[in-house]
């Protein structure tokens, strides 16, 4: 980092220090970048989407890419394990249920997992209730298992590339709010903080909810909705029933969806419903359970997981969805010395690999991932008639 006059230069600036913008931070520093990271709030906060305890991390996707992308992650997790010495990925399998006529097709998955040459096991209702007696299930229902699906710490991964981002140069800076983005004629741009203006050659914006803050000061936006989900903690009589390795994580693959967990770091299963809650003004919303929203939930789960017992606590988490559901990795159109990264709510698998992916368009202008299905300029970021879907 250099100052000179009231003005700081950097070679990249990365705006949103979540879990994507952390990896991004990690990957420009240790490629010998100088790096500076800004979070509009303290790090670790609540009002995203990288707090908590877990997240899934699995094979199982609705299209080829996404397969290849997922094998990436492994890799990639793999490598930040061995980076900052500590283990994140915990195997425990897991399951993708799908209810007679589903509203989610089973054959989507089987086909993408098959074209890539990823194994999986397909179960009848009977055999999962066979080998993991805590489900009661439908007639007729089809699982498709990954034996190597996974839990991946949310708030302590994020952290873990936080710190290995510091170690390598990066400076992130908390409380750091961009007011402003400029592109400068001879080159780079000035970014308005409350420090004062950083002068940069690049920008990644990961900043999530709050992303056309910065982009429409560049003359650009995506359309994107904001729903504030809530995930639910329950209390097991009998937890050692739900302990990883007797019990699976699992997605119930119907509209309404939900997805849950084993018992991680203590003796309760976290569940949630996907896109459930309303869509909200990030900058409005509020942090409280909303009650009917958890006894949806615990209703789903008195009926196919019986013995998972009561409702202790709730938190809310916010989502930010793209129309198709889909990524965003990608220059900005006509400005691609901005770099845009975005999970649409369900991104934190593949974190690490945002970092990379995002760090290969900042530095060199490409990367050698096939990203096409996640440029900005795609129809269902620039047809204002396409129709969203955000069941994957």
């Amino acid at each position: 980092m250099t100052v000179t006059g009231a003005t700081e230069h950097a070679d990249f600036v990365v705006i949103g220090l979540g879990a994507l913008g952390s990896a991004t931070c990690l990957e420009l520093a240790r490629r010998g970048q100088r790096v500076v990271g800004l979070e509009r709030f303290g790090l670790g906060h609540s009002w995203g989407a990288s707090h908590d305890t877990s997240r899934i991390l699995r094979h199982s996707y609705h299209t080829p890419d996404y397969v290849r992308l997922t094998q990436q992650a492994y890799g990639d997790w793999a490598r930040l394990e061995r980076d900052a010495g500590t283990s994140l990925v915990s195997v425990v399998g897991g399951l993708d249920l799908f209810p007679p006529e589903p509203a989610i097709s089973p054959v989507d998955y089987t086909e993408s997992l098959d074209e890539v040459g990823i194994d999986y096991e397909l179960l009848t209702a009977a055999g999962v209730m066979h080998r993991w007696p805590q489900f009661q299930l439908p007639d007729g229902l089809i699982a498709l298992h990954q034996a190597d699906a996974a839990i991946v710490p949310a708030a302590r991964g994020t952290r873990v590339m936080q710190d290995l981002a510091r170690s390598h140069g990066a400076e992130l800076r908390e409380l750091s709010p961009v007011s402003g983005v400029r592109e400068l004629g001879g080159g780079g741009f000035e970014v308005d903080t409350p420090q004062g203006v950083l002068h940069c050659g690049g920008i990644v914006v990961c900043a999530d909810a709050w992303v056309n803050d910065v982009l429409s000061g560049l003359g650009h936006t995506i359309p994107l909705e904001v729903t504030l989900e809530q995930v639910t903690y329950f209390e097991p009589e009998r937890p050692e029933q739900f302990a990883q390795g007797r019990m699976p994580l699992w997605i119930w693959m119907d509209d309404p969806s939900y997805y849950g967990f084993p018992s991680y770091g203590e003796p309760t299963v976290k569940a949630a419903q996907d896109c459930g809650g309303p869509v909200v003004d990030p900058d409005q919303r509020g942090s409280e359970t909303d009650e009917e929203m958890q006894a949806r939930l615990a209703a789903h789960l008195r009926q196919m997981l019986p013995d998972s017992g009561r409702p202790v606590r709730s938190l809310r988490c916010q989502y930010t969805l793209t129309p198709d559901r889909d990524f965003v990795i990608s220059p900005v159109p006509g400005l691609e010395s901005v770099v845009v990264g975005m999970g649409a709510a369900h991104g934190f698998k593949f974190a690490p690999t945002f970092g990379r992916l995002l760090a290969d368009l900042a530095v060199d202008g490409r990367t050698t991932t096939d990203l096409s299905a996640f440029r900005m300029d795609r129809p269902a970021l620039t047809d204002p008639d396409y129709q969203a879907h955000w069941l994957v």
